[in-house]
């Protein structure tokens, strides 16, 4: 089933919206803005599914010349969308690579006015699971993904780890340290903003292992470009969810 939304956004998901769901997570699948992986797409939502998660994939625009805050636009609508179809539950944002950039985007300008208008923490995650994510715009930029945001204008914007503040939400990330597409110092540059701010993260950082594994299970294999089964990274999965059922413990006992 489709939901259609701003811009052309849809949300995707398959599974009856009713039950007893542990919450829900909205899926953005990587490809540089450029388009959407299947790899991180239902193999993803159907393992968040075994684990008791209602999943949703965003498929965000990746067509139009320059992308600019659209994907923002189309990832707050999303939230608040899920948001009115399962109102009890507490509502993650799960991006890969270039969708990790979308995911990590909202959590840091979910209240900004100058693209919102008014603050409104419907539109806010619950939380943050950012799996190898372009983050900057500096020395260590996936250039392809914001030249796709920017186009030749100032990129500024895009460059995460400088809008950082205690308004972000909780955040789960990992890499890998030998990743030459989006170097690890993405993902460093945001956990030491993080630490600044006191955001709780948790991160993990997997020595060996090309960008793109996805799970790193034996389903999302591409030999052609070395994104092999791994089952040391494929952990990361099992403890992502441990860390979604410990911040959901957590914001409930906030929340008393």
């Amino acid at each position: 089933m489709k939901i259609s939304g701003v811009y052309g956004a849809n949300l995707d998901y398959e599974t009856e919206a009713k039950g007893n769901w542990k919450g829900s997570v909205i899926i953005c699948p990587g490809g540089g803005y450029e388009y959407l992986s299947p790899r991180e797409n239902q193999p993803v939502a159907e393992a968040f599914r075994k684990n008791g998660y209602f999943p949703f994939v965003l498929e965000y625009d990746v067509a139009s010349p320059v992308l600019g805050t659209v994907p923002l636009k189309q990832a707050a609508w999303a939230v608040k969308t899920v948001r009115g179809i399962r109102p009890e539950d507490r509502v993650f944002l799960c991006g890969f690579s270039a969708g990790g950039h979308l995911a990590a985007s909202l959590g840091v300008h979910w209240n900004d006015p100058q693209v919102f208008g008014e603050e409104d923490k419907e539109r806010r995650p619950d939380g943050l699971i950012l799996c190898y994510p372009v983050i900057t715009a500096g020395e260590k930029a996936h250039r392809g993904s914001i030249r796709r945001l920017a186009g030749d204008g100032d990129p500024s914007y895009f460059s995460l780890e400088n809008f950082v503040s205690r308004d972000t939400p909780p955040v789960f990330l990992w890499h890998t340290a030998e990743d030459r597409t989006v170097p690890v110092e993405n993902s460093l540059l945001f956990a030491e903003a993080m630490a600044k701010y006191q955001v709780p993260f948790e991160m993990v950082i997997y020595p060996y292992g090309v960008h793109g594994l996805s799970l790193a299970t034996p389903d999302v294999d591409e030999p052609a470009k070395k994104r092999s089964a791994d089952a040391h990274v494929a952990g990361w999965f099992a403890q992502c969810v441990r860390w979604m059922e410990y911040t959901i413990a957590r914001t409930d006992g906030a929340d008393k």
